[in-house]
């Protein structure tokens, strides 16, 4: 099987409007002169949507006024596909767009609407029996979907599983009982959602599968800054993943935690000083139980209190000084050691005070004073000595 055909559906999709079915694409920097000239431009366009996903692409109208939920036949890289319109003809900038723009083919007719529901309902026959086919070859793969393409040219099921999956037997096999073209695709959990769809925790259906054109990366981080529950079965979603709808505000409350003392923190109120115990970054208040007494912690506005030192014990950081006033305090610190120089420059040119030993010269003395001991010991030794000697001889007999 051809290594391009094993293509996700929704990136095949996704290279289709970045190349050739027009959605914005951001850019970074200032805009270049062709962008420039593309802005004054405006280019006629209508949105799309696929039964595969809830991303809508833009077509080039092609002549036909269309409104929402009409059905038609569009031109994609995969061939002619069936859509319903969720954006009526619009005229946006052509910056916007990556040109040129596939075209709608025509309004759906009749024929069509039946042919698209005929091959739905094929493609649900051939689920069941796909299904009966990886219980036989006894494969660890969960079929999520089954797609006919408008021209009945190609069938595809979309399949999740923890690894890769060895499915050429079963592609030879559903090859054989269909006649036709197969491409098995392996989707992840998340996409698995977005394609049967459901009804989430707050009672709305799924985000990924009514309007939200992407996944979005969503972390634990965010829901700490929002002060949600850590039980993950209260902030995953049905794929078992975080719940996408964390990522909606998390802009708003990286904002407002900025000015937001920490829970912890030592703070100074108009009461005293005292410690934040809950923060409500939204409001703007923080409650705070006062070092001294017992009363219960108090509600004061973020922009009451001053931060003494935040919860992990550091210190707050001390507002920049502007440019100017840095210089000014290094000129400063320049004068100081010229003004002590000065004030002990007479010390030093004073003709009647006695100049002081160093450690150096004392020291050497010293040496001096102890060697010149040693050598006058040395010396006195060696004069008792003879006298020594001499009182050692034995007298000469007949003195007085």
């Amino acid at each position: 099987m051809d290594n391009n055909q094993e293509k996700d559906v929704f990136e095949e999709y996704e290279e289709d409007e970045q190349r050739e079915e027009g959605t914005a694409i951001p850019t970074d920097g200032a805009p270049t002169p062709a962008e420039q000239a593309a802005e004054l431009c405006e280019v006629l366009i209508v949105g799309v949507r696929f039964s595969s996903g809830a991303k809508t692409y833009y077509f080039d109208p092609n002549g036909f006024t269309l409104e929402q939920k009409d059905s038609v036949v569009v031109e994609t890289a995969r061939g002619l596909e069936f859509g319903t319109v969720t954006v009526a003809n619009r005229v946006i900038s052509a910056a916007l767009a990556v040109l040129p723009l596939k075209k709608v083919v025509r309004i759906a007719t009749k024929e069509d609407i039946k042919r698209n529901e005929d091959n739905r309902a094929a493609a649900q026959r051939a689920k069941k029996i796909c299904i009966e086919k990886i219980a036989k070859h006894k494969l660890d793969m969960k079929l999520v979907d089954a797609e006919y393409s408008f021209d009945n040219s190609k069938l595809l099921f979309y399949f999740t599983a923890d690894g890769r999956v060895d499915f050429r037997e079963l592609v030879k096999d559903l090859a054989s009982a269909f006649r036709t073209r197969i491409e098995l695709r392996q989707i992840g959990i998340r996409d698995e959602a977005r394609a049967m769809g459901g009804i989430g925790i707050c009672g709305r259906p799924f985000c990924c599968s009514s309007f939200l054109p992407d996944f979005v990366q969503v972390s634990i981080k965010m829901a700490k800054e929002q002060n949600f529950s850590l039980n993950s079965v209260k902030i995953s979603g049905s794929c078992g993943r975080l719940m996408c709808c964390l990522r909606y505000e998390h802009e708003v409350y990286e904002e407002a935690l900025k000015t937001t003392p920490a829970v912890n923190s030592s703070v100074m109120t108009e009461n005293g000083p005292g410690r934040v115990v809950e923060a409500r970054p939204l409001a703007q208040t923080v409650k705070v139980r006062l070092d001294e007494g017992n009363e219960p912690p108090k509600l004061y506005p973020c922009d009451k209190v001053t931060v003494l030192s935040h919860g992990n014990g550091k210190r707050p950081k001390p507002v920049q000084q502007p440019q100017e006033d840095k210089k000014e305090a290094r000129a400063a610190e320049a004068e100081r050691p010229k003004a002590k120089n000065e004030a002990e420059a007479p010390k030093a040119t004073d003709a009647t005070a006695k100049p002081e030993k160093t450690d150096k010269k004392q020291g050497e003395e010293n040496r001096k004073k102890r060697n010149r001991g040693r050598h006058d010991h040395r010396r006195g030794r060696h004069h008792g000595g003879g006298q020594g000697g001499g009182q050692g001889e034995k007298k000469p007999e007949g003195g007085n």
